[in-house]
């Protein structure tokens, strides 16, 4: 997080596409290549209760904070501008990073290194060295960067989907250039989108871990950890004129971008063509479904893999690729990751009738348009 501002960059990239949508309600009859599904199989397998954590209040954190300090790092970055032949610094940033592999492997929030010429992390309160970005990712705001050094002290990344409401979690950071700063709180909520962090736009992705754990300006790209150590998630974002409301990107979103940012140094995504939103109650019985799980197409991206298809407004995917769809995040999300170029099954309900339709996902063009808002630290 850049210190001299209070409002944060937030980048990103086009998901699901609007422009040139075809709109229209569908009769009811089903597409030609859609294979209708048996009533038998649609059924809902209920999920197994999650078992009571090993571990209840701490005394202290001091254990967790001495074990890990050395992995984090404190960034620093510089904006240059030529200006007449001559180079210019018309910027300087401060946030936090952290090492996640001894050979040199940092992570941080696309934010915090976003336009900066020159990046350097500070280990401890000495030891400096230059970083290089590896990779970055603007609609999910991660980032990778390197430094040369090996041996290095790292956190273990951990598992966001294991973390329940009501953990404890520590964020570590440097709020404000407070270098190496704890704060302690709990996990108070999941699955927090844009439409809870003001100053996000629609074309990025969006799964936030919700802390009451301390976060200010210069705690972005800084780790939240659970009490064993591990992080299971980045800070990132807070809720603007409110306290002990902090947002945190979960470590399993990073995980699945890490083997890809690592090789290509950015996400290719892949796309199915719609426009998708929540289904909402009154949609139930209009449309014939079985509960609020799922995503409504509200338009169809003229000639894309949808409208050749045979996707129509007012059909509901609740399937992608043999897994349910219980949001349209969680499709939009699926569905970039998949790969251009492969095919995939949707489950879809129309006017009451579940079919299955095979189509082959595009690339998703990217964009460049750039977010600002103050509930980015």
């Amino acid at each position: 997080m850049k210190a001299r501002r209070s409002v944060a960059i937030l980048a990103a990239a086009g998901v699901l596409l609007a422009a040139g949508c075809r709109r229209g309600t569908p009769s009811g009859a089903l597409p030609s290549g859609a294979v209708q599904v048996p009533s038998s199989l649609l059924v809902p397998t209920p999920p197994l209760p999650s078992g009571p954590s090993p571990i209840g209040m701490p005394q202290s954190f001091a254990d967790l904070a001495a074990r890990t300090d050395d992995a984090i790092v404190f960034v620093k970055t510089l904006q240059e501008r030529g200006i007449a032949g001559r180079q210019r610094v018309v910027g300087e940033g401060l946030g936090t990073a952290f090492v996640f592999d001894p050979s040199g492997l940092i992570l941080t929030n696309n934010h915090v290194i976003e336009g900066a010429t020159e990046i350097r992390v500070t280990f401890g309160s000495k030891r400096e060295l230059a970083a290089t970005v590896v990779g970055r990712d603007p609609p999910t705001d991660i980032a990778v960067l390197r430094v040369e050094a090996t041996g290095l002290r790292h956190v273990p990344l951990g598992d966001s989907e294991g973390v329940r409401v009501g953990d404890w979690v520590v964020a570590i950071g440097n709020p404000f250039g407070l270098a190496h700063t704890v704060s302690a709180g709990i996990v108070s909520a999941k699955g927090r989108t844009n439409q809870d962090v003001r100053g996000l736009d629609d074309s990025g992705y969006y799964d936030f871990l919700q802390t009451d754990a301390s976060i200010n300006p210069g705690n972005s790209g800084g780790p939240l950890l659970d009490t064993g150590g591990r992080v299971v998630g980045i800070n990132t974002a807070i809720r603007a004129q409110a306290n002990s409301i902090g947002f945190a990107v979960p470590i399993n979103m990073v995980k699945e971008l890490l083997p890809r940012l690592l090789k290509d140094g950015k996400i290719r995504r892949s796309a199915i063509g719609v426009v998708v939103e929540a289904v909402q109650a009154d949609d139930v019985g209009r449309l014939g479904l079985p509960s609020e799980a799922g995503a409504r197409v509200r338009g169809v991206v003229s000639g894309g893999p949808a409208d050749r298809a045979g996707l129509a407004a007012d059909d509901v995917i609740v399937g992608f690729a043999g897994e349910p769809i219980p949001t349209p995040a969680r499709l939009r999300w699926m569905a970039s990751l998949a790969g251009v170029g492969q095919e995939v099954t949707l489950r879809v309900i129309r006017s009451g009738r579940t079919f299955d339709l095979k189509l082959v996902l595009h690339e998703l063009p990217e964009q460049n348009g750039a977010r600002r808002g103050p509930g980015l630290p």
